[in-house]
């Protein structure tokens, strides 16, 4: 990861993940999203038009927009191609990893052992997704991951919400969050955008130190 994106990332706190079903929803939820203060957000690869919610979202301008869930390297070229400024795996692949390399995009493996920690840096990758954060322990799983590697930096995610993201991002090893109560199947499905704003708001003037 660039130290530049590193920083970017630091300075977002809190990243929505977004399960994002229509392509025409893509539009107005980055409105909103980027109108309550988001700065990152991560569109995952679980919905067959995934690309071009990307596409769509990255031309608002207003947000860097990352891809999610990607597990293969055709994925991550699609996710690229489409407008994608970082990539995030539940796991490490070695495919994914050298197509990022190549198109020069900030990867991030997601890792819920030490064993996969040590081998996305011995990779070179000194920042991670923990991943699901509050099934492996939460709070505790991070600073016994954390503490044999020093250098490591994290992004936690998975059952994460507004109620234990202020732990988190107390942790120095923590650059942000990533959680999708902001933007959720039910406020997607009925197009809510005011509570996605006012959600999203919420959330990123309790993350401010």
């Amino acid at each position: 990861m660039t130290f530049g994106f590193a920083v970017a990332l630091s300075d977002a706190r809190v990243v929505p993940v977004l399960t994002v079903p229509s392509v025409r929803t893509a539009g107005p939820l980055a409105e909103a999203l980027a109108d309550g203060g988001a700065q990152c957000v991560e569109v995952t690869f679980r919905t067959p038009d995934a690309d071009q919610v990307v596409e769509q979202m990255a031309a608002q301008g207003r947000l860097t927009v990352g891809a999610g869930t990607v597990l293969t390297a055709e994925q991550a070229e699609r996710a690229v191609t489409a407008g994608a400024r970082f990539v995030v795996s539940p796991g490490y692949d070695p495919d994914v990893d050298a197509v990022c390399r190549k198109l020069d995009v900030p990867f991030l493996p997601g890792v819920a052992t030490p064993t996969e920690l040590m081998r996305a840096l011995t990779a070179g990758l000194e920042t991670v997704k923990l991943f699901p954060a509050e099934l492996l322990g939460g709070l505790r799983m991070l600073r016994a991951l954390a503490a044999p590697f020093p250098w490591a930096r994290f992004m936690p995610t998975g059952g994460i919400g507004p109620a234990q993201t202020p732990g988190y991002l107390a942790e120095p090893a923590v650059l942000a969050v990533g959680g999708s109560w902001m933007a959720g199947p039910a406020l997607l499905d009925r197009q809510d955008y005011q509570e996605i704003r006012r959600l999203t708001a919420e959330s990123m003037e309790k993350s401010t130190p």
